[in-house]
């Protein structure tokens, strides 16, 4: 990498620390406020917290129009409402692609709140900004955890209901990377995926959210994000090494079928697993599809 590209990813990573430092100070204050037992102060604060991490958000989008620009090539559905309730779903590669999903979502639907692992919560800095703007963080228990405590069971989705309950009164986009981690070869081998550019969906997580969330909630977003050189690293990212990105965004209703008792429901378990499982199918051949314009040049 030449050595200007890696003073710009300084000085951008540099840029992006202080802004960020900048607007977790009011988004920490104001989520003291936001545990007061009285109601409008908690919505006041909560719209006052989205609104500040909408501000982060868009002065980061400053800091890369100007050191690291990168074009983001969109395709399907544009119509959204920041009133609306959202869960969004997408394929994951890097931590590029939170980065651009931010942008592409920024002030257009309600601010997007991540399922993130519970360890990330003890992440300096962010992990207090995000516990504060009351990102959903999911405990996972292993089967050796399980078994040898075995109140332990459900736990983790008790957790997740808890989580969203919170998003019933006031707009929301629930964000949920459903392969569980990062597309990477070894993983796609060691699990025998299916798909040709993804690993498998894990249903456990959306299926209990939208239980959770009700009719309240009734908009798929299905993002499907494709790098046509290579999948960056965020450093690669920010020394401007992405000139492309390709998005295509796939807004429908979200059926009844979706809705249900996940963990009692093996019938419908099943069926959710079916039409995720077939969503995946869909998202795979459309990363095909835009690698072959590519390729032919279109």
């Amino acid at each position: 990498m030449p050595l200007f590209a890696k003073i710009k990813g300084s000085i951008a990573f540099i840029c992006y620390v202080i802004n960020t430092v900048f607007w977790v100070i009011p988004i920490l204050i104001f989520s003291i406020f936001k545990v007061l037992p009285i109601n409008i102060i908690r919505k006041i604060c909560s719209y006052i917290l989205d609104n500040c991490a909408s501000a982060w958000i868009t002065v980061n989008g400053v800091i890369e129009s100007i050191l690291h620009p990168t074009k983001i090539r969109l395709t399907g559905d544009s119509q959204f409402s920041e009133k609306e309730w959202y869960m969004v779903i997408a394929n994951h590669q890097s931590w590029v692609d939170i980065l651009i999903l931010q942008r592409v979502f920024n002030r257009k639907i309600p601010f997007l709140k991540f399922f993130l692992k519970q360890q990330l919560i003890y992440v300096p800095v962010l992990g207090l900004a995000w516990w504060a703007l009351d990102f959903p963080f999911m405990r996972r228990y292993s089967t050796a955890q399980l078994k040898k405590n075995p109140k332990l069971k459900g736990k983790d989705i008790e957790i997740t209901r808890k989580s969203c309950e919170k998003f019933k009164h006031k707009p929301v986009s629930v964000m949920n990377f459903v392969e569980g981690t990062r597309f990477h070869p070894g993983k796609h081998t060691k699990q025998a995926s299916p798909y040709r550019h993804l690993l498998k969906p894990k249903a456990g997580g959306m299926a209990f959210a939208l239980d959770a969330m009700g009719s309240q909630i009734n908009k798929l977003v299905n993002v499907t994000i494709y790098y046509p050189d290579k999948i960056p690293s965020y450093w690669e990212y920010i020394c401007n090494g992405l000139d492309e990105v390709h998005v295509d965004i796939q807004v429908t209703t979200i059926p009844d079928a979706m809705r249900g008792d996940y963990s009692k429901d093996r019938e419908f378990k099943i069926e959710f697993q079916n039409q995720l499982n077939q969503l995946w199918l869909e998202k795979d051949n459309k990363i095909s599809e835009m690698a072959d314009k590519i390729t032919r040049g279109i």
